[in-house]
This record gives structure tokens, C-alpha cells and sequence, in this order.
């Protein structure tokens, strides 16, 4: 038995088996390569679900984590720390709100936007407390929580967690028309992702975000967008909603802004919103932790720094067509924005067995909804290694 066989053991003897990784174990990763015990090296393509856009291991994020460990790690939100105020500025700054909540996870971050949201109906908006409602898209990933699997239609999901939050309401993705429809009076928010990154890098139509906030307006409901996959570079842009120039009235953000180093997510708004958290209401033990704001400082200032944005579009326009270009039977829809992409499969394609293939050509992707692939290295990489990987996944490909 290797030393990877021994590890995935141990692993499914002691873990719970609420994953089904691929069968490959990751003991060190340098930029957009990793490495198994055996010696064996691939592309990452999946970022960790797009918290490693700035590569693995990043010089300049690991620093900073080492360089507050030796200072601070953890007061609390019981006291002040000498660096939350600098972290918050930075964060408002790059993002164009006018106030930030630290938390720790997504889901997190989630959370506290539905908390807002509710908060704000009942408090600016005048819907009685117990009677507001937030709309959600339907094939959404907003995490795990109770309240998240309650605005879930993925049976795997919320299979046996009843009984479900109320006050919610799901409509279909990409549709304008049944959002104005399902709005009523006791209605505060509309919660969404801009790309939907779960349901396998649904891309809606152009001119969706832009209506969605003309819609959100006019019936003075908030506009929140996830964009805790989708943003920090990953799709092109700063954020996925300013492919059409959008500013929603909250964002959540997570996975990138921790650098693949370190937790952090947190929710954006301007002061009107943000200002009905009053002491007490909301918060979070690690939410705004000296090593967390420190490590977020760092990669916010590599996204601006090298560019990640346009190399991200650059690239994802180079990937598309390339893998477009590819013979093979079974791929019926190349999509996706920036390096936020996926391959979809005829239905009842097993991609599973794909994605095995591709790990023994040295290329780590993981699939979705069993016929689609999604595909999104780290934004360090280069052209010529995007290339060297887009030659691996037409080998593959081909021979399917």
C-alpha cells in the first residue's frame, strides 16, 4: 500500500464521509502545482473551489501570516486590535461599500447578510418581524448551514434536516420575469450569485444583473450578491457584477480573500445598512482575528498588484476556445467568465471517470452534477502553462 493509500485510510476510517474527493492526497503545493507523497506533480484546476486565486503558498501572503503569528493571533472582538481598522479600510476600499463585517467562513457571511436583510425589513422598511421573506435562485450553493440548505432545491442538500427555515422562496436563475412576480409586500431581499458556481458555472444572460437591480429598486427590496466564489478576480473582473457595471446593496465574500492560507470571508454595504448591527446583535469569536486581517491585507494587495483581473480574462478567453476546439462527442457546452469555466457533458455522462483520467495525466478538476466539469486553476498561472494543461485535457478528452 503507497503512502497516499495509507493516508485516504486513515482518513475514511476516522472522517465522516460527507466527501467523495477524488482519490489523491496533497502534501505540498507551490503556485499552481501540488504534489503527492509519491513524488507525482499536478495542475491544481480547481483552486479549492476558488480560494486559491492567488496560487498556492503565495511569497507575499505567507509573510504577512508569519509576520502578525509573531505579533498576534486572537484578542477577541472584546477588545480592539492594532490592525482591524487598516484591514476594514483596505477591504471597503477595493470592494466601493462604505462599511465591512468580518467573519470567518462563507457561510458565515451568508448568514449575516440574511440577518441584515431581515433586520433591514423589519427596521427601515416596516414588514413585521416573523413575516419577511428572501428570495433565492433555484440550483444555488450558498453553504451548508440550516437556514442556507433551507433556500437549497439540491435533495443531497437537505435530505433529513427538517424542519426548514421559513420566510423563503425560490424561483427560477436567470429570470427577471418571476422575480417581479414573486415579490410581495413582506419581501426584503433577493439573494443570488452573479455566476452560479455550483450548479456548474451557469453564466445568465447579459443584461440579467443590470434588471435585477432595476427590479430590486423599484420594489424597494435589497440586492445581495454572493460572491464568494465568484469574486476577487476569479471571473475577469474585481467582482462578478461588474461585467455590468451593478452595485448591489450587499456582497459576501470569502474563500480568495484568505489567500488559500486562512479563513476569512465578511459582508459589504454602505452605513445605512450596516448601522443596524448595533453591539450585541451580530458577531463572531475568530470574525476580524489580528492573523485573518493580516493575511487579507496581503491578498488583496496581489490581486492589484499582478494584475489578476485582466490576466484572468486574458486567459479564460484563451481556455475557452482552445477547449472548444477539441473533438470529442460527448461535450455539448464549453462556459463560463474568466477562469471560472466548465465543461458540460451529454446528460447521463459520467464525469467522475473524466476527472480520474485527467488525474493520472497530471490535472486535478472535480466534476458537478455528474456530467459537468469545472475547470479553474489558480489566476497566477501563465500562458504557456495554461497551454501545457489545456494539452493534458485534450488528450483526455479525445480518447473518451
Amino acid at each position: 500500500m503507497t503512502k497516499s493509500e495509507q493516508i485516504i485510510a486513515k482518513t475514511e476510517k476516522f472522517g465522516a464521509h460527507n466527501y467523495h474527493p477524488l482519490p489523491v492526497v496533497i502534501a505540498k503545493a507551490e503556485g499552481i502545482m501540488v504534489e503527492d507523497p509519491e513524488g507525482n506533480i499536478y495542475y491544481d484546476f480547481l483552486s479549492a473551489y476558488s480560494a486559491v486565486n492567488q496560487g498556492h503558498r503565495h511569497p507575499k501572503i505567507i509573510k504577512a501570516l508569519k509576520d502578525q503569528a509573531d505579533r498576534v493571533t486572537l484578542t477577541s472582538r472584546a477588545f480592539h486590535n492594532d490592525i482591524l481598522g487598516d484591514f476594514l479600510e483596505q477591504l471597503c476600499n477595493y470592494t466601493g461599500y462604505e462599511m465591512a463585517l468580518p467573519m470567518n467562513t462563507g457561510a458565515e457571511a451568508v448568514e449575516t447578510a440574511m440577518k441584515l436583510a431581515r433586520r433591514w425589513g423589519v427596521e427601515v422598511k416596516g414588514v413585521e418581524n416573523g413575516k419577511q421573506e428572501i428570495i433565492f435562485a433555484k440550483e444555488n450553493f450558498h453553504g451548508r448551514t440550516i437556514a442556507i440548505v433551507s433556500a437549497s432545491n439540491d435533495p443531497e442538500a437537505r435530505i433529513n434536516y427538517g424542519p426548514y427555515t421559513e420566510g423563503i422562496k425560490l424561483i427560477p436563475y436567470n429570470d427577471t420575469k418571476a422575480l417581479e412576480e414573486t415579490i410581495t409586500e413582506n419581501t426584503v431581499a433577493f439573494m443570488f450569485e452573479p455566476i452560479q458556481g455550483e450548479a456548474g458555472v451557469n453564466v445568465p444572460d447579459a443584461g440579467y444583473l443590470k434588471t435585477v437591480r432595476e427590479i430590486c429598486t423599484k420594489n424597494n427590496i435589497m440586492m445581495i450578491a454572493d460572491e464568494v466564489q465568484t469574486g476577487f478576480c476569479r471571473t475577469g473582473k474585481k467582482f462578478a457584477v461588474n461585467h455590468e457595471n451593478v452595485k448591489p446593496d450587499a456582497m459576501t465574500l470569502g474563500k480568495a480573500l484568505g489567500g488559500g492560507v486562512f479563513p476569512v470571508s465578511a459582508v459589504v454595504a454602505d452605513k445605512k445598512f450596516m448601522e443596524l448591527f448595533t453591539p450585541g446583535t451580530h458577531g463572531s469569536t475568530f470574525g476580524g482575528n489580528p492573523l485573518a486581517c493580516a493575511v487579507a491585507m496581503a491578498s488583496l494587495d496581489v490581486l492589484d498588484n499582478e494584475n489578476l483581473a485582466d490576466r484572468s480574462e486574458k486567459l479564460g478567453e484563451i481556455f475557452r476556445d482552445e477547449v472548444r476546439k477539441i473533438k470529442c462527442d460527448k461535450v455539448v457546452k464549453v462556459r463560463g467568465k474568466g477562469l471560472l469555466n466548465a465543461v458540460l457533458f451529454e446528460e447521463g455522462f459520467e464525469a467522475w471517470n473524466t476527472c480520474l483520467a485527467l488525474k493520472e495525466a497530471g490535472l486535478l478538476a472535480k466534476q458537478t452534477h455528474g456530467n459537468i466539469i469545472r475547470f479553474a486553476p489558480p489566476l497566477t498561472i501563465k500562458e504557456d502553462e495554461l497551454m501545457k494543461a489545456i494539452a493534458i485535457i485534450k488528450e483526455v478528452f479525445e480518447k473518451i
